[in-house]
């Protein structure tokens, strides 16, 4: 069994997992005729958010942020104090992975170190933010939950080679701040939207790849089967992503924990049904299901102009009202169903779909209503998580019962209702987050902490992480000096066109092998070796937090691989034509380029004695640069 295939296996049995833990818990099975729509409500996630006055504290004087007095409350209260601030190399590295996934080159950590400032640190910050790659780190972060990939995957692999066009779409828009609740509109209903001009229909088309990217069975025979399996996916992903609700659970019966009944899936499965998706995909031999793709007028999609005037992405077709099918089974067909939304959640009533219409436009429209408590709440959940390495919610992809209630559900409902009245702004709110004293603190946890907090939910130090797989290959590169920040044309997916996909790597001579790791071909079944070790997401689930594993697998990669030999050598080379004349001043260049930090003393003797001991410069300097490279501090954040 292959890692991706235990990978899928692991997050199925995840599921089946929260449960059957739920069950033990005590959330009972929930059918249509026991709902209690008032009672439904009254769970924490389906309770609109309420903005509450930040908390009275007794050490009046360390919070800087709202932010930082809810949690402080929560931190007094358990008898705990904060850690101290990080120190100013330590604060950099963090931010500056956390906003770009690149590390601080070494002249900015020496700057910010002699005037580390909180006007100097802001500036950092705001310079972070409107950088590209900002948007290439974060809006890998979305690639993650919307199950980007590249190839249909499943027993007939056929190529997408358009997806591209969806990411690139998916990081302009993340750098251009595009406000939240028109990202996701645009994602599900971007055809159906007023266009200015023939460019901004364009990209709306190409916003609509989210429900095409999807893995395809190209085998099955059954065209019925084909068309459910793909309009249940698209229900998956699209609640999973903005709802944190797994409601295609209820394909095959009411759903077994949440306010979810067969009706209210089939009623959702009609809007999918009703609409025609467009994925391409040739004619060869052993594909049952080809499709064709969408158009575009300009073929432009916001940073590359393609040469083919095409897409991947939706349209509303014929409109129809699916039938429930009794176990999900597409041969035992009952009553149709009538287009709609589940309706315990939001405000279903107020989003009627017209009769000629998919009623995908309403869907977004009932997703992201204000009385909606769901799409804040997920949303903030995420951008906490990814900078403090645990959500408010720990189970970010299930705000259901099954999932776990928020570790500081004030400062949850506090955040979500000024993200939304800050007009869905992502970036302000990592702003907002960035800046609080809360996130600067140092990772080193008191006596205290370690027995009352073990797992620091109270958040009185900050968590050490471990970089991603893009974060750990992108700074491999940005410090051997190979890493090419400009934007590449398209995808080498492209290049094999839309048919069968047999074989897919990454060659070093190739000048994506030198591009930001988003940009990397994502095909599935054929994942690079550097993303899958270091646990890249499955990219045929949504997946809002990824698993992180440290395996012997891991440390053979960074001791032999040839890409990282690759990096070290040209890192050596780095290091002797530095400015620095005198083996001290190299020694602690590549301290500062690798680690973000000056080397202690102990650490400079150690460095020289083993360059005495290996021979000429050429030779050990290499070998001291993928040392660098393969250490444990140069892939984690403290």
């Amino acid at each position: 069994m292959g890692t991706a295939t235990m990978r899928f296996t692991i997050q199925n049995l995840r599921h089946a997992g929260a449960f059957l833990a739920g069950l033990l818990l005590g959330a009972s099975s929930i059918r249509a005729a026991e709902i209690d729509p008032a009672a439904a409500r009254d769970f924490w996630s389906l309770r609109m958010p309420r903005d509450a006055a930040p908390p009275n504290v007794r050490d009046d004087a360390w919070p800087r942020t709202d932010v930082d007095r809810f949690l402080l409350a929560r931190i007094e209260a358990a008898g705990l104090a904060p850690a101290a601030d990080a120190d100013p190399a330590t604060l950099l590295r963090r931010v500056t992975f956390d906003l770009s996934g690149l590390p601080p080159e070494a002249g900015e950590v020496e700057r910010f170190v002699r005037e580390p400032s909180r006007d100097a640190y802001e500036k950092i910050v705001d310079r972070l933010l409107a950088a590209p790659e900002f948007g290439e780190r974060w809006g890998r972060y979305w690639l993650d939950v919307a199950r980007y990939g590249e190839s249909t995957g499943k027993e007939r692999n056929y190529a997408f080679p358009e997806a591209w066009r969806y990411r690139d779409w998916v990081i302009d828009a993340v750098n251009a701040d595009l406000p939240y609740d028109r990202f996701v509109r645009e994602q599900i209903a971007g055809d159906l939207l007023p266009s200015r001009d023939d460019a901004e229909r364009d990209r709306h088309a190409v916003a609509t790849g989210f429900l095409a990217i999807g893995p395809k069975s190209l085998n099955e025979r059954r065209q019925e089967q084909f068309a459910m399996d793909v309009v249940d996916e698209q229900i998956d992903v699209a609640t999973r992503a903005v709802l944190g609700m797994n409601i295609a659970c209820a394909r095959c019966h009411d759903h077994k924990s949440d306010p979810v009944t067969q009706r209210d899936y089939y009623a959702l499965a009609g809007i999918f049904r009703s609409t025609e998706t467009l994925y391409g995909t040739s004619t060869n031999r052993g594909n049952r299901h080809p499709s064709g793709y969408v158009s575009l007028a300009n073929g432009a999609s916001g940073t590359n102009t393609p040469e083919a005037s095409r897409a991947m992405g939706v349209h509303d077709d014929r409109a129809v009202q699916c039938a429930l099918l009794a176990h999900g089974d597409v041969g035992q067909r009952g009553p149709r169903i009538p287009r709609g939304f589940p309706s315990v959640i939001g405000a279903s009533a107020s989003h009627a779909i017209p009769g000629d219409a998919s009623g995908r436009r309403e869907l977004a429209d009932w997703m992201l209503d204000p009385a909606n408590p769901l799409p804040s709440r997920v949303e903030v959940n995420r951008v906490w998580l990814h900078l403090f390495g645990r959500g408010l919610v720990a189970t970010p992809d299930n705000f259901g019962r099954t999932g776990l209630p928020p570790s500081h559900p004030e400062l949850l409902d506090h955040l979500a209702v000024e993200f939304a009245a800050d007009g869905w702004s992502v970036k302000r709110l990592v702003r907002r987050l960035v800046t609080s004293r809360a996130y600067q603190l140092d990772s080193r946890a008191a006596e205290a902490a370690k027995t009352r907090d073990p797992e620091n939910i109270l958040l009185s130090h900050a968590p050490m992480r471990r970089l991603d797989a893009e974060a750990i290959r992108d700074a491999m590169l940005s410090a051997s000096g190979l890493l090419d920040l400009q934007p590449p044309h398209g995808s080498a997916v492209t290049r094999l066109g839309d048919g069968p996909v047999r074989r897919m790597g990454t060659d070093r001579r190739e000048p994506a092998a030198r591009k930001r790791s988003v940009y990397l071909p994502v095909v599935r079944g054929f994942v690079p070796e550097a993303m899958e070790l270091f646990d890249f997401a499955e990219p045929s689930l949504p997946i809002a937090e990824r698993d992180v594993t440290n395996v012997p697998a891991q440390a053979l990669y960074l001791m032999n691989s040839a890409a990282v030999d690759a990096a070290a050598r040209a890192l050596a080379r780095r290091v002797l034509d530095t400015r620095a004349t005198d083996r001290a001043g190299r020694i602690r260049w590549l301290w500062l380029e690798t680690l973000g930090r000056a080397p202690a003393e102990a650490e400079v003797h150690r460095a020289s004695e083993f360059l005495d001991a290996n021979g000429g410069p050429l030779r050990a300097w290499p070998v001291l640069a993928q040392s660098m490279l393969a250490c444990a501090e140069f892939r984690c954040l403290r």
